[in-house]
């Protein structure tokens, strides 16, 4: 009997250190798929301009009653919405698209891709970017779509810029901290 309280007690011990770290590990999963999947929409909406070779928008509109789900996807037909049949992601959860100010300032970011103009924020909002029948942004401009949690902050953000050739890169920012890229 004293062996196994023993060993209960070594078991629960050994959870208790590790649900923080599987925690933090899962967290961490959910925000680099969520900009992981971001990325890929955007890369999926500008390809698809150039093989229609027109004009193609990409849209971000509230999905839920809270104001803290996203559907984000590619307006193929170009309508002004985003259909079933089209390609679109929810972002909902602990995850969510953050307004600027939230994050960490993106002037570092900034500062790394030596760029002189800002960065246009579109997460936090609904809004619309438009790809010309080459890929490139219409008009040419920089933006910024911030990844987070409202409710938990110790897990850091994530940044999606589309520059405006129409390439996409990810940034990774602790709680306070800089922007680092990690693709």
């Amino acid at each position: 009997m004293v062996e196994l309280a023993v060993s209960l007690t070594v078991l629960m011990i050994l959870t208790a250190v590790a649900i923080p770290t599987l925690m933090r590990s899962f967290r961490t999963y959910q925000l680099n798929d969520a900009a992981s999947r971001l990325a890929g929409t955007l890369k999926f909406t500008r390809f698809e301009a150039v093989r229609r070779n027109k004009q193609i928008n990409f849209l971000i509109v509230t999905a839920g009653p809270a104001g803290n789900d996203w559907l984000v996807g590619t307006d193929s037909d170009g309508d002004g919405s985003i259909g079933t049949g089209e390609k679109q992601i929810l972002i909902n959860g602990v995850v969510t698209l953050l307004p600027a100010g939230a994050p960490p300032s993106s002037t570092s970011i900034l500062a790394k891709l030596g760029a002189t103009s800002s960065l246009t924020t579109l997460s936090g909002a609904a809004a619309t970017v438009t790809f010309d029948a080459r890929g490139a942004v219409s008009p040419l401009a920089a933006y910024i779509m911030y990844l987070g949690s409202t409710n938990s902050p110790e897990f850091g953000y994530r940044a999606v810029i589309l520059l405006p050739s129409g390439a996409t890169q990810i940034w990774t920012a602790p709680a306070g901290g800089t922007w680092q890229r990690i693709s």
